[in-house]
């Protein structure tokens, strides 16, 4: 996950926390997010190199749409930078409860 882009990151959470969402609902997703337009020239390089890393598997619905599902290594991944995460803010956040 360290060499991850903090985008590459989002992505991981967008597409863990949906059922095997297509590139038009990541997208509208992380546009929610960041609260401005998110480019296809931006979206599908970085869904791209998530898939070659291993975290994200792709499936194909149609001919014109595909899908993305988290994988094995892509949770535990996501569950390392969550303990990394605890260990300097889960006192912090806890304590604002």
């Amino acid at each position: 996950m360290h060499d991850l882009t903090g985008f590459q990151r989002d992505l991981l959470y967008t597409i863990a926390g949906q059922d095997d969402p297509h590139g038009l609902a990541i997208k509208e997703e992380l546009e929610d997010y960041y609260e401005k337009e998110i480019h296809h020239g931006r979206l599908y390089p970085n869904l791209d190199e998530v898939v070659d890393k291993g975290l994200v598997e792709k499936g194909e619905l149609d001919q014109r749409t595909n899908y993305y599902t988290i994988t094995a290594r892509g949770r535990r991944e996501l569950e390392a930078r969550r303990e990394w995460e605890d260990q300097y803010v889960g006192e912090l956040l806890s304590e604002s409860e």
